[in-house]
């Protein structure tokens, strides 16, 4: 019986199976990439807020602390949002007349809260605890980034799983002195280097490593 293919065939069909499985790769590459984008996570992205509240201003500016503001992020999971009773503590005496102030004076005269766009929004399967990365030694700017220095609010980092994870399996990497967690510029210094004084401050702040990278830490 003739042969109904010639046998240039048998290297065609084999290019098309490495073609295709480079395809997958390159596809799935792609993608992994895309969805690690700041288009999908927004990181760097300042949001569109009802006020344009700038923390460079405030934080850098006037030196205010984060606990002005977040009120509860020591002892609650949520960090809290400003309601408008504290933003009124100055500028009923402050840019009383600024048109970009206006919203502010229509909450506080209305008594309807401020709406704000959540920058930082995990997903409802993420359960995260504000208050225990304070008393661990967690410092603000590990998670939200060099707050002090965005003139509108944006995502410092993914908050994806893996990110979590690197420093739940080495928060001597992270760790800082309790006192200085809401220092946005603590660097540390003197002859200790951050591993020595992570590994020091682990043990002195009684952080189980083991169980941070149990999945019920995080997803109960």
């Amino acid at each position: 019986m003739a042969q109904i293919f010639p046998s240039s065939m048998n290297t065609l069909a084999r290019a098309s199976i490495i073609g295709g499985v480079l395809l997958l790769g390159v596809v799935g590459a792609a993608g992994m990439a895309f969805y690690r984008s700041p288009f999908v996570t927004r990181v760097g992205m300042a949001r569109e807020q009802t006020v344009p509240f700038s923390h460079k201003h405030h934080v850098e500016g006037l030196g205010i602390d984060c606990r002005f503001c977040h009120t509860s992020v020591e002892d609650n999971a949520f960090a809290g949002i400003p309601p408008t009773e504290t933003c009124m503590t100055c500028h009923s005496q402050v840019w009383t007349e600024a048109p970009m102030l206006e919203p502010v004076r229509e909450s506080w005269a209305t008594g309807e809260p401020l709406e704000w766009v959540r920058v930082n929004d995990l997903p409802d399967f993420a359960y995260f605890n504000h208050s225990i990365h304070v008393a661990k030694g967690i410092g603000c700017v590990t998670c939200h980034g060099q707050v002090d220095q965005m003139p509108l609010m944006s995502k410092g980092q993914t908050l994806h799983m893996q990110w979590c994870l690197e420093c739940h399996k080495a928060p001597e990497k992270f760790i800082r002195p309790k006192e200085e967690v809401f220092n946005m510029n603590w660097r540390p210094s003197g002859e200790e280097s951050q591993l020595e004084m992570g590994k020091r401050l682990v043990e002195e702040y009684d952080i189980n490593k083991q169980q941070l990278t149990n999945c019920s830490v995080c997803h109960r």
